[in-house]
């Protein structure tokens, strides 16, 4: 089928026989629910999903072609612009590989510095999250309530890092500068009223009959199912399956730290929207013992051929000066191998392929996304349900399209 203009109009998969009874919906791709460039082809039956499709590509970039053509110091950027609500998570797990490479050491405060930093922005993955799942229902004051705490992390990272969202402070070797002075003090004050201000959505939404009977029972899925179809993060274990990278496979120190990983057997989108809660708490107590905890030292590693000199050596050392010339213009070579890393961000698994053929500039770059798993989950959790199930269902996903279409 094609339209005036005689381009291909994509078709819904329509069940046999179900032509005359069945009706074939399209929503998105500029439903605000699919979150601007997802499409579903629904095939529906009266009010009851038989099928969903999704459609996606809206949003595609070809980042990971993109990374060939950079020097392995320039991917970090890119990263940022994956999952643009977890941009420090994807600087992390894109570090650790090409670390791994360079058999390069990591100081321990640089480590302890990601591990706050990366649960700050887990924090603010959730914060949206909550907030725009709780609009999708009708709960529009949640909303307004969580992005008064996002604010305030998008505050402490621009402090850090000189940007509110696209970040790239973990760089590879370490981190970009020593933070601010007041920086930790800053972190210590906001997640001092945070523990507050998440028993206030749960009050507001927990206890709601309306929410809750919004989001029980509906979009389940098994672990069996969650297994199979590769659902990692907050939908894997509020299915039952109790797996958590930062526990089972530690990275940059984390295997120093105390915290439970929420697990919930229902499956439902209520089981996901009570992990998640659940994480939240969980991060700040992560981010305290960061901060009770923080070592002395540097924040990049003793590798001056890698690693960017500070400033003020460049101002009165010439080798310094050369280094950073040299890396800028020329990068820095990794010697050939391959390496996967993973880590566990705000949606669910990271997964950085990296392969290097010994130059500049990696001969290979593959990233490995949750949200592209979680959704071919979808069709699971919404066939059989109601239509209007279909925008929680979608909410309590958490799916980001940047990770989606690559």
């Amino acid at each position: 089928m094609t339209d005036s203009a005689g381009t291909p109009i994509l078709e819904a998969p329509v069940a046999e026989g179900a032509k005359d009874q069945h009706m074939v919906l399209n929503m998105g791709p500029q439903h605000p629910a699919t979150h601007g460039v997802l499409r579903l082809v629904l095939e529906i039956d009266g009010e009851i999903v038989v099928r969903l499709y999704p459609e996606i590509g809206y949003l595609h970039t070809g980042i990971e072609k993109t990374c060939e053509a950079k020097f392995y110091q320039q991917v970090v950027p890119l990263t940022d612009r994956v999952n643009y609500l977890d941009p420090l998570s994807n600087n992390l797990c894109y570090c650790l590989a090409v670390e791994k490479l360079l058999d390069l050491e990591i100081p321990e405060k640089a480590q302890w510095l990601r591990v706050l930093l990366t649960e700050l922005s887990r924090l603010n993955s959730h914060l949206i999250w909550l907030g725009t799942h709780a609009m999708d229902i009708g709960a529009l004051t949640v909303f307004l309530y969580t992005f008064r705490e996002r604010e305030e992390i998008l505050r402490l990272l621009e402090a850090v890092a000189g940007q509110r969202m696209m970040t790239s402070y973990i760089r590879v070797g370490g981190l970009a500068m020593e933070p601010p002075i007041d920086f930790l003090s800053r972190v210590q004050a906001f997640i001092k009223t945070l523990p507050e201000k998440i028993d206030e959505y749960s009050n507001l939404l927990t206890g709601n009959p309306i929410f809750k009977n919004r989001l029980k029972g509906v979009g389940y899925l098994s672990a069996a199912d969650a297994i199979a179809f590769g659902v990692t993060g907050p939908p894997l274990r509020a299915s039952g399956v109790d797996i958590d990278l930062r526990r089972d496979m530690p990275y940059s120190s984390y295997e120093k730290f105390q915290f439970k990983v929420p697990v919930l057997p229902d499956g439902d989108t209520w089981a996901r929207y009570l992990v998640r809660l659940d994480e939240m708490r969980e991060s700040i107590k992560i981010i305290q013992q960061a901060l009770d905890g923080m070592p002395e030292g540097a924040v990049k590693a003793d590798a001056p051929k890698i690693v960017l000199p500070d400033r003020e050596k460049m101002k009165t050392q010439m080798e310094a000066l050369i280094h950073h010339f040299k890396i800028v213009t020329e990068g820095f070579n990794v010697p050939a191998g391959e390496v996967y890393q993973g880590i566990e961000c705000g949606h669910g698994q990271i997964g950085f392929y990296v392969v290097s053929d010994g130059t500049a500039k990696p001969w290979r770059v593959h990233m490995r996304y949750p949200s592209f798993a979680t959704l071919q989950a979808l069709e699971t959790m919404c066939k059989g349900g109601m239509l209007a199930d279909v925008v929680a269902v979608i909410g309590s996903i958490d799916i980001v399209l940047g990770e989606i279409d690559r």
